[in-house]
């Protein structure tokens, strides 16, 4: 059991800060330089991204990283380990409440919206303006929730 704790903890570590360093780009650069080409470019670029990330080694990360969370906690409860159990339920909570399911929750139905509103136009422009601060907003929240995910597992493994 405790190898498979430590793989897993190690994994989940790697899967986060990974994570966290990909919606570090977004939060950045990606979105700050979208906001300065006009909305239909912007909106056509976006959409690009998100239907190639779906079908992206992204998602052979993302989501196993979010499993690798589920068995952390379970392992935590079932052998409670004071401060690591602590860490590791931390570590997994944060990864998914605040980056895994902020993502299903908030992120994703923007992009649905995005992808149905023409490129030009009035409509489009104020979406574009509405969905570059909200969008951000919440991917900062998932970089931030992501990188202290990974430090949090980090810190598990060394009093484990």
């Amino acid at each position: 059991m405790q190898i498979i704790l430590i793989l897993s903890l190690v994994a989940a570590a790697i899967g986060s800060g990974l994570v966290a360093g990909i919606f570090f780009a977004f939060s950045t650069f990606i979105m700050t330089a979208f906001a300065r080409i006009p909305a239909e470019q912007g909106i056509a670029a976006m959409n690009a991204i998100n239907v190639t990330i779906v079908r992206s080694p992204f998602m052979a990360l993302f989501v196993p990283t979010a499993i690798l969370c589920l068995v952390i906690a379970v392992l935590a409860v079932i052998d409670w380990r004071g401060g690591a159990s602590t860490l590791m339920l931390t570590g997994a909570a944060l990864y998914l409440l605040a980056s895994f399911l902020s993502t299903i929750i908030f992120n994703v139905p923007m992009n649905d919206a995005l992808e149905k509103v023409s490129g030009s136009g009035a409509e489009a422009a104020a979406l574009w303006t509405t969905y570059l601060r909200d969008w951000t907003w919440w991917n900062h929240v998932r970089t931030i929730a992501s990188l202290l995910a990974s430090a949090a597992f980090v810190r598990a493994l060394m009093v484990v």
